[in-house]
């Protein structure tokens, strides 16, 4: 499937628009897909002129795949330099760096982008937060458009797949239990700056550190990056996770 499927919307009524759900390896819903529907949604009620400044998102509980989407857009406010839109998705249930991409390892669970993992070891410590950090050159593999709009869109959809592993990297008794599959994790909130204009069908650095972890909660900022280093857009996401050691 491409991005374009991902992201298409059908209308159904008055600012209201339904998306279709998508199998992922771990079951339910991968928050990046709803992000970037809703962020389709929104634009869908504003003139095309207008560009995505910033997207902030809540998950409230966890999507069923095997459902559409209904997505309802509130017209908040149209002003002549800014337009604000909440966007509420209802189920059923309720409501940069020295190294080129091409010299490393891809390794990703969807075939809607590339991910190649870089070792923290070869990034100085002034670029990322001692307590868990990662990082990796990620593009869209399938077909974009030229509208930047779409490749907004990508870019929210990756944005997702990141912050759980920097938290990961800050605990080393969670990562042991994922490995034993006693882990749990779920995004809660989520959101994202909007820079420059860019190409998600083109090489671009993630990075994440968290900065917090307390009561289960991890807290983590990161920064995406062209080739050139530019920097196009800034991700914050608070994670849950949960775990039990495993017994020995």
């Amino acid at each position: 499937m491409n991005l374009h499927d991902l992201v298409a919307l059908e209308a159904h009524g008055p600012d209201t628009y339904v998306g279709i759900g998508h199998p992922y390896p771990w079951g339910g819903l991968y928050g990046g897909h709803i992000v970037a529907q809703a962020l389709s949604a929104a634009a869908a009620t504003v003139e095309p002129e207008f560009m995505v400044h910033s997207v902030r998102a809540y998950f409230i509980q966890r999507g069923d795949n095997s459902q559409t989407v209904r997505y309802e857009v509130d017209r908040i406010r149209n002003g002549r330099s800014f337009a604000t839109r909440r966007v509420v998705a209802r189920q059923a249930k309720g409501a940069i760096l020295n190294l080129e991409p091409d010299d490393l390892q891809s390794e990703s669970w969807s075939d809607v982008f590339d991910r190649r993992w870089i070792n923290g070891d070869h990034v100085p410590p002034s670029r990322r937060n001692v307590t868990g950090w990662c990082g990796a050159w990620m593009r869209v593999t399938t077909d974009v458009s030229n509208a930047q709009f779409e490749h907004q869109c990508a870019l929210a959809y990756i944005s997702d797949d990141l912050p759980t592993d920097a938290v990961f990297a800050a605990l080393p008794e969670a990562r042991a239990a994922g490995e034993a599959g006693q882990r749990f994790s779920a995004s809660l909130d989520h959101q994202i700056w909007f820079h420059r204009p860019h190409r998600s069908d083109q090489w671009h650095f993630y990075e994440m550190s968290c900065t917090a972890f307390v009561g289960g909660r991890g807290l983590t900022f990161g920064h995406v990056y062209g080739a050139d280093g530019t920097h196009v857009a800034t991700i914050a996401q608070e994670t849950l996770v949960r775990w039990r050691t495993p017994s020995t």
